[in-house]
């Protein structure tokens, strides 16, 4: 592997594997059945590393935007080969259809649980409460309690338990890619699961900015209200966005610790301790990503240990894709 640049690697967790943001690829590595490790690697679009990713606000905007648009390419590309590893006659995967109609539907709960919802409860208190003011931050406690719940209750699935444990290991790989250490498993052992970049950080952070926001909001109408909750969720996310930017730069400092402090308690419910073997997933991620920052031949496929097989297939083509 190349020396390591100083772009500030991470990623996410995806289905039984680990996607890595570099520069300018994304790199993914998932663990097939066989306990082979399928590797992939795509440039990343323009849009994300342009000029305006560098606009306060918009690059808030777009941060959210590219999260969000990588984050389901990656989950259907892992997606694909489980489905695959459960029907090898398959010729395709899940199809792309089926994925958007999916993810459509989340998104959809996801607004209507965390913010319709908490809005319904504290408008029907109300009466009550006797304040807008009050109502604002009522309705901020409950969404902050329809998350955790969710959380807990998400966790306790095997599956996701599975997805937070190789979220911690891509928490784990990431420090040691900082701390300048080889990636191996036995130095990323050194870690632990929490990160001050995490997402989950971001979550809590709007969570928050939206009970200040809403409340300069006070009186209108139901209406108006819901509306509100839906138009506004970009722009609160680019506030949030610049709020944990601004504390990072001042990590720090006891304000900056202040800030961060609430994010890491919060991933002790977001992440597992991993196994060695989603370790190696997590790395073979970073790896990917990393080699294809520096235009470095790529593996397609890292067989299953014990396997006959050469430890590498053809790699990266000319045009980055795999």
């Amino acid at each position: 592997m190349a020396d390591q640049p100083m772009h500030m690697y991470g990623g996410q967790a995806v289905i039984e594997g680990v996607m890595i943001r570099g520069r300018d690829y994304f790199g993914l590595a998932v663990r097939r059945e066989d306990g082979s490790i399928e590797l992939h690697h795509e440039p990343l679009s323009a849009l994300y590393n342009g000029r305006p990713r560098r606009w306060p606000l918009v690059r808030g905007f777009l941060t959210l935007l590219e999260t969000m648009l990588l984050g389901i390419k990656t989950l259907q590309l892992s997606a694909n080969m489980a489905a695959m590893d459960r029907d090898p006659d398959a010729e395709e995967g899940i199809p792309a259809w089926v994925m958007a109609t999916t993810l459509g539907i989340s998104l959809v709960f996801g607004i209507g649980l965390f913010f319709i919802a908490p809005l319904f409860i504290a408008w029907a208190l109300n009466p009550w409460l006797n304040s807008d003011l009050l109502s604002e931050i009522v309705e901020g406690v409950i969404r902050m309690a329809f998350l955790l719940s969710y959380i807990v209750i998400i966790g306790r699935l095997n599956d996701v338990k599975r997805v937070f444990a190789y979220h911690g290991a891509e928490h784990m790989t990431v420090h040691a890619l900082e701390a300048n250490l080889p990636l191996t498993v036995e130095n990323v052992r050194k870690f632990g699961t929490p990160h001050a970049r995490c997402g989950t950080a971001f979550l809590l952070t709007v969570v928050v900015v939206s009970v200040v926001v809403f409340a300069l909001l006070l009186g209108p109408p139901l209406e108006w209200r819901i509306a509100s909750r839906i138009l506004l969720l970009p722009v609160i996310a680019a506030v949030s966005y610049e709020f944990l930017r601004f504390s990072g730069r001042h990590q720090e400092a006891w304000f900056g610790k202040m800030i961060a402090t609430p994010g890491l308690w919060l991933q002790r419910l977001t992440t597992r301790e991993p196994d060695d073997s989603q370790i190696e997933v997590a790395i073979k991620a970073m790896e990917t990503a990393i080699a294809a920052d520096s235009g470095e031949p790529i593996a397609k496929r890292m067989p299953a240990p014990g396997s006959d097989e050469p430890p590498y297939s053809p790699g990266i083509s000319s045009n980055g894709t795999s």
